[in-house]
């Protein structure tokens, strides 16, 4: 399969729209225009996938699903975590904070003045895609969205015991030990004795569950389990050979700031002291009785990456705000990537999303 491929995108008008941050990186949307609608969607993918995600020939995909019941207009951004970004091979200090801050602000004012003021926006969002979305709209950075469905994690961040462990050890461990520019899942096709290479045969021995020596290094990056990111059953054998280009590397301080708001069990600023972010709250939640935006929270009940996280989201903010018009979606045998990339996702998962998005149509 060809990578960044768009061949499993049926006929419509494809556009690719570049956008630089205040902070000098270049993000960029990709607009999948069937049909004009006065109900655009924003998907927006974890930590180093890609618009890839949504758009995937092998099987009934998301934006397909989409222009297919009536939501013609979608739009799929490629945040500065996105394997299509090379700045992501090299160590960098970014931190999700960057992510509310800059990229998804940008994102939704290009959107906006491409659609006019009065068309909603909803969004469907993601893993590291999802937390920082929330972050952007409850630390007031975003507004204007009509409706969100979150797969997996947003608002308190909830992991495994051996996955803290983790989080604790491996940015010092592949920053400073191994001395790598980045922990990627494609580690076993360098040439010669790589290091990485090294690495991922140590992996290898632990991971027994497939022949595959990229699903077995996302199972070490992401989550605990065998494998962690997905159920084996739930994807098609051609997503699970091509897991390597799904899924790209990425250095290591994203996961710093995870590990903090793991350990403080919500979304928190990563530099408190730092005036570069004195627009956002220290905690995520702290305005979170002003937000009033109806809100589909899904996870699968396999999540083996973040566990009931979402769970625990959509219970908090019941406390926060009781009579919010949020829903929680618990999908029986999947777990935290398959929700959204899985072969039968089109019939078990995305109906679900399009009778939320019709009740918040207006």
């Amino acid at each position: 399969m060809p990578l960044f491929t768009l061949a499993g995108v049926n006929p419509c008008s494809i556009t690719t729209h570049s956008i630089s941050t205040k902070d000098k990186l270049n993000i960029s949307l990709t607009r999948f225009l069937k049909q004009d609608s006065d109900d655009v969607i924003l998907l927006s993918h974890g930590l180093t996938t890609s618009t890839d995600m949504y758009i995937m020939p092998e099987h009934y995909n998301l934006v397909n699903y989409l222009h297919d019941n009536g939501f013609g207009d979608v739009w799929s951004l490629d945040w500065r975590g996105s394997l299509r970004h090379n700045y992501n091979l090299f160590p960098h200090r970014f931190n999700l904070d960057d992510v509310a801050l800059y990229d998804l602000p940008l994102a939704i004012e290009k959107i906006r003045k491409e659609i006019g003021p009065k068309k909603r926006i909803h969004a469907i969002v993601h893993c590291i895609g999802s937390v920082t979305f929330f972050m952007s709209l409850y630390g007031k950075q975003i507004s204007g969205i009509s409706s969100i469905i979150s797969n997996s994690v947003s608002l308190t961040p909830r992991v495994a015991a051996w996955s803290k462990i983790k989080l604790a050890l491996a940015p010092f461990l592949i920053e400073y030990v191994l001395r790598f520019p980045n922990i990627n899942p494609r580690s076993a096709y360098n040439p010669g004795p790589a290091l990485g290479k090294g690495l991922a045969k140590v992996v290898n021995l632990f991971h027994r569950e497939c022949s595959n020596p990229a699903c077995h290094m996302l199972s070490m990056m992401w989550g605990t389990g065998f494998p962690a990111c997905y159920e084996h059953s739930q994807l098609s054998s051609v997503t699970h050979d091509r897991v390597g280009d799904l899924f790209g590397a990425t250095s290591m301080n994203y996961h710093r700031h995870i590990r903090k708001m793991v350990n403080r069990g919500v979304a928190v600023k990563y530099q408190t002291r730092n005036e570069h972010y004195a627009e956002l709250p220290n905690n995520y939640l702290d305005d979170a009785s002003d937000i009033n935006v109806p809100t589909l929270f899904m996870t699968g009940d396999q999540n083996r990456v973040f566990n009931d996280a979402n769970v625990v989201t959509y219970e908090t903010l019941n406390k926060i705000k009781p009579g919010n018009k949020n829903e929680l979606f618990i999908a029986k045998g999947y777990g935290h990537q398959d929700t959204l990339m899985g072969k039968n996702s089109a019939k078990d998962i995305f109906p679900k999303f399009v009778d939320f998005l019709n009740k918040h149509k207006g």
